[in-house]
């Protein structure tokens, strides 16, 4: 049950990032336990489990407070009341599903690997842990070809930065040994 003064509060509060203390700040799952009138956690008791645990990594995820406002904080009265043991596969199998055909596949075009991408997206539904197996041959293949192209984005950046980062350690050395002939010059002058 939604406690309305507690939601008013926060309300009126931003979402923060990680743990905190008792009724100062409030990241997204913190909040809702505090509106539903449970004890102090991030993993409360009136919330379906597979929905907290994916706000609490994305409430993290988020870079500002401004965005957890945005995003997460009209969910905070909706996620009241939504512990429910039957429901908790098919969730999971929906943020899995999320995960593999839309999450990964941004990334993977981000990095240049469109194909990769489509081939993920074209994958069917996941519905059921039955077809999990079938759905694993393809995403085991762009996985490597993404850890191969890390590999050799990684190369690259090294051999790019290498000028840069010999010259660093050699000035840093340098300036050490100044820093060293520093003391030496001092005792010499006393």
């Amino acid at each position: 049950m939604l406690i309305a003064e507690r939601w008013e509060k926060v309300k009126g509060l931003s979402l923060k990032k990680g743990a905190h203390s008792p009724n100062s700040t409030f990241c997204v799952m913190e909040a809702v336990a505090y509106v539903a009138g449970e004890k102090w956690s991030d993993a409360p008791e009136c919330a379906c489990p597979v929905i907290s645990a994916f706000l609490r990594a994305w409430n993290d995820g988020l870079p500002s407070d401004a965005d957890r406002d945005r995003l997460l904080k009209d969910l905070i009265p909706r996620l009241v009341g939504t512990r429910n043991k039957a429901l908790e596969e098919k969730r999971s199998l929906m943020a899995a599903d999320w995960l593999v055909r839309t999450h990964v596949p941004a990334w993977l075009r981000l990095a240049g690997l469109t194909k990769q991408a489509e081939s993920l997206e074209q994958l069917p539904e996941i519905t059921s842990v039955a077809q999990i197996p079938s759905i694993k041959g393809p995403i085991e293949a762009v996985r490597q070809d993404a850890i191969e192209a890390r590999d050799a984005a990684r190369d690259a950046a090294r051999d790019a930065l290498k000028p840069t980062t010999d010259n660093l350690q050699i000035s840093a050395r340098k300036l050490v040994k100044r820093m060293i002939e520093t003391e030496v010059n001092m005792r010499e002058t006393l």
